[in-house]
């Protein structure tokens, strides 16, 4: 059942739900579905024109580092060999493909600016195409990976060169032939690095030696091991993380011994086309790609109070603790290792839903599970709605 609308004067358009879930990728469906579970009314607000979140504009050659088993939402299989790695374009397909199956509002080509409390006591999320909707419940599911990473660079504003986030970066043709380096020492440069060497001369710019990761220690797959010892959910399971790793099957270190890609300590600085290496070396770089990772964005949340001064969100394994209705699904270990990942969204979505439920005032109490009677989405979604 979705929300419903009122039109008003002007553009502005307002809806009623139990919940509004804010990004519509694997954290913002998951909550949906727990949401759904739960009994309650949800309405996903999404900025894309589809709900499949980020993993469109990631590099073309990505796969996952974790076989499809253990990379399906909860409800929903990921289709195939349960033993392979999926592409990005596979992770894609299954995402749109279980937004389909959902009993939620989804409304597509709807980027919330604000979320702010109104003055009866109930959260009101805003976006810019003119839609309010109420609901007792916010979740903030646009995740970890919202806003690219881009660490200072002595020396960039001079650089003639190209510096791009690798969330710019898709294959390597427009760069055969050239001299690239990649900042970063994660499972994305490393990666990055090694499809760029297959047509352009390229080093790994990394402050500590790579770390490497066995991808199926003693035959069996890492996440096997995680899952089977418990570690990938428990809440202590942060700490063990030691850093940043890289997950390898062997052909990405076998790559750095080739030599092309090679690696060397993060250079000093940029300088017209030049580089700076730190052992006072100059060398002449047509492109410096930023493998160097995201951070939340969550300005959307700026006037609730409910961010740090640092723009962290405040919060306790995902239930906000200044402001009451708000949670989170997404986020960097915020209740385990897998928290961000397509695995742990699932688990996360369930107990904030459960927590968020518990408390809020305002939600009607349980109903009967008629409730979920589909009805096609263009008859009830407002303008830039996109799928059931």
């Amino acid at each position: 059942m979705a929300a419903e609308p009122v039109r008003l004067q002007g553009r502005t358009e307002r809806a009623a739900a139990d919940v509004v879930i804010v990004g519509g990728g694997q954290s913002g469906l998951t909550a949906a579905y727990a949401a759904s579970r739960a009994r309650l009314r949800p309405v996903v607000l999404e900025a894309a024109a589809e709900p499949v979140g980020s993993w469109p504009h990631y590099y073309d050659s990505l796969r996952l580092f974790s076989p499809a088993r253990f990379s399906a939402l909860p409800g929903r299989p990921f289709p195939g060999n349960a033993d392979r790695y999926p592409t990005r374009d596979e992770v894609v397909a299954y995402l749109r493909g279980y937004a389909a199956t959902l009993d939620a509002d989804i409304r597509c080509e709807q980027r919330v600016d604000t979320v702010e409390r109104d003055e009866d006591g109930r959260l009101i999320a805003r976006t810019a195409a003119g839609l309010e909707v109420q609901a007792a419940m916010v979740i903030a599911a646009t995740g970890g990976f919202r806003r690219p990473h881009r660490p200072a660079l002595a020396g960039v504003e001079r650089f003639t060169g190209a510096v791009l986030h690798s969330s710019r970066y898709r294959a390597p043709e427009p760069f055969a032939g050239r001299r690239v380096v990649v900042v970063g020492a994660g499972n994305s440069a490393v990666q990055i690095a090694a499809d760029l060497a297959s047509l352009a001369r390229v080093s790994l710019a990394t402050r500590a030696p790579l770390r490497w990761q066995p991808q199926r220690p003693l035959g069996r797959d890492l996440h096997w091991w995680l899952i089977r010892s418990g570690l990938d959910s428990a809440s202590i399971g942060r700490w063990l993380d030691r850093g940043t790793s890289v997950v390898d099957d062997g052909r990405y270190r076998a790559a750095l011994r080739s030599g092309n890609p090679d690696r060397r300590p993060m250079f000093t600085g940029l300088d017209g086309d030049d580089i700076r290496w730190s052992d006072g070396t100059r060398e002449h770089v047509d492109a410096v790609i930023l493998a160097t990772g995201y951070r939340p964005g969550l300005d959307y949340l700026a006037v609730t109070g409910a961010l740090d001064g640092d723009d962290r969100p405040l919060h306790r394994r995902g239930i906000s603790t200044t402001v009451p209705g708000l949670g989170y699904v997404g986020l960097p270990h915020q209740r385990s290792i897998a928290s961000a990942t397509l695995r742990g969204a699932g688990p996360d979505a369930e107990h904030v839903i459960a927590q968020l439920r518990a408390a809020a005032p305002f939600v009607r109490k349980p109903r009967r599970r008629t409730f979920l009677a589909r009805v096609p989405a263009r008859q009830v979604a407002l303008q830039g709605a996109c799928c059931r």
